[in-house]
């Protein structure tokens, strides 16, 4: 599979697939493809799998989609602005990624429900006990709300991010919350009552406008009463 990323802000994957291989993705997420593309709509692994993807902000159910009778190609577009990220993923380096962040991979990567392992995460962390796991093997496509900031954790390095910002990490890295200090930055500051706090070794990728922010800025000027 060849592939390339067009169009940041408002970017497409189109990808290149030769005869015989196939690509999966959530319902909705194909934008244009050729004619000799076979679409098989599956469990991906079951009902089990089926409703944790659902459980982890995805659909239940997968789209395959397989080059027929010769070379074909496929294109997935982002659902909202921002960037598409092309994660490679080997047996012994799964990624974690925000809800919905999962746009579409090669059929030998499996996708699955990670649970934060710390209750005070999950409770606070802004992002729910739930996020995605990514594993096995081959390449992977993943939304980022905005652009995409990276860095590289050191063992015991961390780095504190406000909610909504994780985008993606790397399974090898850990995640924490972290109260905000003083009564006065608490009820002032305007940055909420936590933090998230990523503590390495691994990668994190972090976004710059996620939805949530992006929604709460635009509500001041929406009205609920039609004029």
């Amino acid at each position: 599979m060849q592939y390339k990323i067009v169009g940041e802000p408002l970017p497409v994957v189109v990808c290149d697939l030769q005869p015989g291989e196939t690509m999966i993705t959530e319902r909705g997420s194909m934008s244009w493809m050729s004619p000799n593309m076979k679409m098989e709509t599956t469990s991906g692994g079951g009902l089990g799998k089926a409703f944790g993807r659902m459980f982890a902000g995805e659909a239940m159910f997968q789209n395959r989609y397989t080059a027929q009778g010769g070379a074909g190609m496929i294109a997935f577009a982002s659902s909202f602005p921002g960037s598409i990220r092309a994660v490679p993923i080997t047996p012994g380096n799964s990624m974690i990624v925000q809800k919905s962040g999962f746009l579409a991979s090669e059929s030998g990567v499996e996708l699955s429900v990670h649970f934060k392992k710390k209750l005070g995460a999950g409770f606070f962390g802004g992002e729910g006990f739930i996020m995605q796991k990514l594993s096995g093997s081959g390449m992977a496509f993943v939304e980022i709300d905005g652009y995409a900031v990276e860095y590289e954790l050191g063992p015991g390095q961390s780095i504190i991010v406000d909610t909504g910002n994780l985008a993606m990490m790397s399974e090898t890295c850990s995640l924490d919350i972290q109260s905000v200090k003083g009564v006065k930055n608490v009820l002032f500051g305007g940055e909420g009552l936590f933090n998230t706090v990523i503590t390495g070794p691994g990668k994190v990728t972090l976004q710059t406008m996620p939805v949530s922010g992006f929604a709460g800025a635009l509500a001041p000027f929406m009205s609920s009463n039609s004029q």
